[in-house]
Protein backbone atom coordinates (compact mmCIF):
# COMPACT_ATOMS: atom_id res chain seq x y z
CA UNK A 1 0.00 0.00 0.00
CA UNK A 2 2.65 2.28 0.54
CA UNK A 3 4.30 1.48 -2.62
CA UNK A 4 1.34 2.26 -4.07
CA UNK A 5 1.05 5.89 -2.64
CA UNK A 6 4.50 6.69 -3.19
CA UNK A 7 4.21 5.22 -7.08
CA UNK A 8 1.01 7.80 -7.00
CA UNK A 9 2.03 10.94 -5.54
CA UNK A 10 5.38 10.35 -7.60
CA UNK A 11 3.44 10.50 -11.11
CA UNK A 12 1.03 13.23 -9.47
CA UNK A 13 4.57 15.49 -8.87
CA UNK A 14 5.61 14.34 -12.46
CA UNK A 15 2.65 15.46 -14.31
CA UNK A 16 2.30 18.80 -12.27
CA UNK A 17 6.29 18.91 -13.79
CA UNK A 18 5.41 18.88 -17.21
CA UNK A 19 4.53 21.88 -19.29
CA UNK A 20 1.05 23.20 -20.07
CA UNK A 21 -0.49 21.23 -22.82
CA UNK A 22 -0.93 23.81 -25.53
CA UNK A 23 -4.15 25.39 -26.10
CA UNK A 24 -6.50 28.10 -27.54
CA UNK A 25 -5.75 31.09 -26.06
CA UNK A 26 -8.37 33.93 -25.46
CA UNK A 27 -9.12 36.94 -26.69
CA UNK A 28 -8.67 38.30 -23.62
CA UNK A 29 -5.60 36.38 -22.13
CA UNK A 30 -3.63 37.99 -25.69
CA UNK A 31 -4.76 41.56 -25.06
CA UNK A 32 -3.39 41.58 -21.41
CA UNK A 33 0.07 39.77 -22.84
CA UNK A 34 0.45 42.37 -25.27
CA UNK A 35 -0.63 45.14 -22.79
CA UNK A 36 2.39 44.04 -20.92
CA UNK A 37 4.83 44.23 -23.25
CA UNK A 38 6.05 47.33 -22.81
CA UNK A 39 9.30 47.25 -23.72
CA UNK A 40 11.30 44.07 -25.39
CA UNK A 41 13.87 42.94 -28.23
CA UNK A 42 14.15 39.75 -30.01
CA UNK A 43 15.50 38.61 -33.79
CA UNK A 44 13.19 38.43 -36.76
CA UNK A 45 12.85 36.87 -39.87
CA UNK A 46 11.06 39.02 -42.82
CA UNK A 47 10.01 36.93 -45.93
CA UNK A 48 8.77 39.89 -48.13
CA UNK A 49 5.91 40.55 -50.87
CA UNK A 50 8.32 39.17 -53.31
CA UNK A 51 9.57 36.27 -51.73
CA UNK A 52 12.64 37.51 -50.47
CA UNK A 53 14.12 37.31 -47.00
CA UNK A 54 15.55 39.88 -44.85
CA UNK A 55 16.88 39.44 -41.00
CA UNK A 56 17.61 41.49 -37.81
CA UNK A 57 16.79 42.31 -34.42
CA UNK A 58 13.28 44.48 -33.33
CA UNK A 59 13.10 46.40 -30.74
CA UNK A 60 9.80 47.37 -28.92
CA UNK A 61 8.47 49.66 -26.73
CA UNK A 62 4.73 50.21 -26.39
CA UNK A 63 3.29 52.39 -26.51
CA UNK A 64 3.54 53.26 -30.23
CA UNK A 65 7.49 52.82 -30.79
CA UNK A 66 9.16 50.04 -32.74
CA UNK A 67 12.71 49.49 -34.39
CA UNK A 68 13.70 46.98 -37.49
CA UNK A 69 17.34 46.87 -37.72
CA UNK A 70 18.12 44.78 -40.95
CA UNK A 71 21.18 42.79 -41.07
CA UNK A 72 23.79 43.26 -44.36
CA UNK A 73 23.75 43.18 -46.80
CA UNK A 74 20.32 44.94 -46.50
CA UNK A 75 20.59 48.88 -45.40
CA UNK A 76 17.22 49.40 -44.33
CA UNK A 77 15.99 50.76 -40.88
CA UNK A 78 12.45 50.87 -40.04
CA UNK A 79 10.88 53.00 -37.19
CA UNK A 80 7.64 53.86 -35.58
CA UNK A 81 7.80 56.90 -33.25
CA UNK A 82 5.26 59.48 -32.21
CA UNK A 83 2.56 58.67 -34.75
CA UNK A 84 4.76 58.07 -37.47
CA UNK A 85 6.02 55.19 -39.64
CA UNK A 86 9.38 56.31 -41.36
CA UNK A 87 11.58 53.52 -43.65
CA UNK A 88 14.76 54.59 -44.56
CA UNK A 89 17.12 52.72 -47.30
CA UNK A 90 20.40 54.09 -45.93
CA UNK A 91 21.85 52.72 -49.70
CA UNK A 92 20.55 55.90 -51.51
CA UNK A 93 20.99 57.86 -48.89
CA UNK A 94 17.45 59.70 -49.37
CA UNK A 95 15.32 61.10 -46.93
CA UNK A 96 12.84 58.23 -45.34
CA UNK A 97 9.26 57.75 -46.30
CA UNK A 98 7.02 58.71 -43.89
CA UNK A 99 3.15 58.09 -42.96
CA UNK A 100 1.00 57.69 -40.07
CA UNK A 101 1.06 54.55 -38.44
CA UNK A 102 -2.37 54.63 -37.57
CA UNK A 103 -2.69 53.36 -41.04
CA UNK A 104 -0.80 50.23 -40.73
CA UNK A 105 -2.34 47.54 -39.10
CA UNK A 106 0.93 47.26 -36.82
CA UNK A 107 -0.48 50.03 -35.24
CA UNK A 108 -3.42 47.67 -33.40
CA UNK A 109 -0.64 45.77 -31.31
CA UNK A 110 1.98 49.24 -30.79
CA UNK A 111 -2.06 50.78 -29.48
CA UNK A 112 -1.13 52.06 -25.62
CA UNK A 113 -4.20 49.73 -24.59
CA UNK A 114 -5.10 46.75 -26.82
CA UNK A 115 -8.28 45.61 -26.53
CA UNK A 116 -8.81 42.80 -29.17
CA UNK A 117 -12.60 42.14 -27.72
CA UNK A 118 -14.03 45.76 -29.01
CA UNK A 119 -16.45 44.96 -31.68
CA UNK A 120 -15.25 44.35 -35.41
CA UNK A 121 -11.79 44.68 -34.61
CA UNK A 122 -11.25 40.81 -34.73
CA UNK A 123 -12.23 38.93 -38.04
CA UNK A 124 -10.67 35.46 -37.14
CA UNK A 125 -9.69 33.43 -34.13
CA UNK A 126 -8.23 29.65 -34.17
CA UNK A 127 -6.41 26.85 -33.56
CA UNK A 128 -3.89 24.49 -35.14
CA UNK A 129 -3.43 22.37 -32.32
CA UNK A 130 -0.03 24.35 -31.19
CA UNK A 131 -0.85 27.56 -31.71
CA UNK A 132 -3.46 30.22 -32.03
CA UNK A 133 -4.16 32.73 -34.54
CA UNK A 134 -5.77 35.95 -34.66
CA UNK A 135 -6.67 38.30 -37.63
CA UNK A 136 -7.47 41.83 -36.97
CA UNK A 137 -8.47 44.69 -37.87
CA UNK A 138 -8.86 48.83 -37.49
CA UNK A 139 -12.83 48.62 -37.10
CA UNK A 140 -13.00 51.61 -37.90
CA UNK A 141 -10.89 51.59 -40.80
CA UNK A 142 -10.52 48.13 -42.22
CA UNK A 143 -9.47 49.62 -45.86
CA UNK A 144 -5.89 50.01 -43.92
CA UNK A 145 -5.23 45.98 -43.98
CA UNK A 146 -5.48 43.89 -41.26
CA UNK A 147 -2.81 41.43 -39.07
CA UNK A 148 -2.84 37.52 -38.56
CA UNK A 149 -1.08 37.30 -35.39
CA UNK A 150 0.68 33.77 -34.24
CA UNK A 151 1.03 32.78 -30.67
CA UNK A 152 2.25 30.25 -28.47
CA UNK A 153 0.77 29.53 -24.88
CA UNK A 154 0.09 29.15 -22.36
CA UNK A 155 2.69 31.42 -21.19
CA UNK A 156 1.48 33.63 -23.74
CA UNK A 157 4.10 34.81 -26.15
CA UNK A 158 4.00 36.05 -29.93
CA UNK A 159 5.62 34.18 -32.58
CA UNK A 160 4.71 35.79 -35.57
CA UNK A 161 2.96 38.28 -37.80
CA UNK A 162 2.09 38.86 -41.92
CA UNK A 163 0.81 42.09 -42.51
CA UNK A 164 -1.37 42.77 -45.38
CA UNK A 165 -1.31 46.58 -46.32
CA UNK A 166 -3.75 48.84 -47.79
CA UNK A 167 -1.73 47.81 -51.49
CA UNK A 168 -2.72 44.16 -51.03
CA UNK A 169 1.33 43.82 -50.29
CA UNK A 170 2.05 40.79 -47.69
CA UNK A 171 4.73 40.70 -45.12
CA UNK A 172 5.19 38.23 -42.66
CA UNK A 173 7.79 38.76 -39.81
CA UNK A 174 8.89 35.77 -37.61
CA UNK A 175 9.87 36.04 -34.46
CA UNK A 176 13.12 34.76 -32.13
CA UNK A 177 12.30 34.59 -28.50
CA UNK A 178 11.31 38.36 -27.82
CA UNK A 179 13.65 39.47 -24.09
CA UNK A 180 11.45 41.73 -22.01
CA UNK A 181 14.33 44.60 -21.51
CA UNK A 182 13.98 47.86 -19.52
CA UNK A 183 15.67 50.96 -20.58
CA UNK A 184 15.59 51.41 -24.18
CA UNK A 185 16.24 54.98 -24.95
CA UNK A 186 13.39 56.57 -27.05
CA UNK A 187 16.05 57.92 -29.16
CA UNK A 188 16.92 54.60 -31.00
CA UNK A 189 13.47 55.06 -32.29
CA UNK A 190 13.48 58.94 -33.05
CA UNK A 191 12.51 59.31 -36.46
CA UNK A 192 13.83 62.84 -36.58
CA UNK A 193 17.27 61.89 -34.50
CA UNK A 194 17.92 59.27 -37.41
CA UNK A 195 16.95 61.71 -40.06
CA UNK A 196 19.61 64.52 -38.59
CA UNK A 197 22.61 61.60 -37.64
CA UNK A 198 22.40 61.66 -42.32
CA UNK A 199 22.93 65.45 -42.13
CA UNK A 200 19.46 66.38 -43.51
Amino acid sequence: MTFLRTLAAATAVAFLAMPAAAEKLSLNAISNYLNGLTSAKGSFTQINDDGTISTGTIYIKRPGKVRFEYNPPEQALVLAYAGEVAIFDKKTGQAPDRYPLARTPLNIILERNVNLGQANMVTGHGFDGTATTVKAQDPKHPEYGDITMKFTGPPVELRQWVIRDDSGSVTTVILGDLEKTSGLSNRIFDINAEVAKMGR
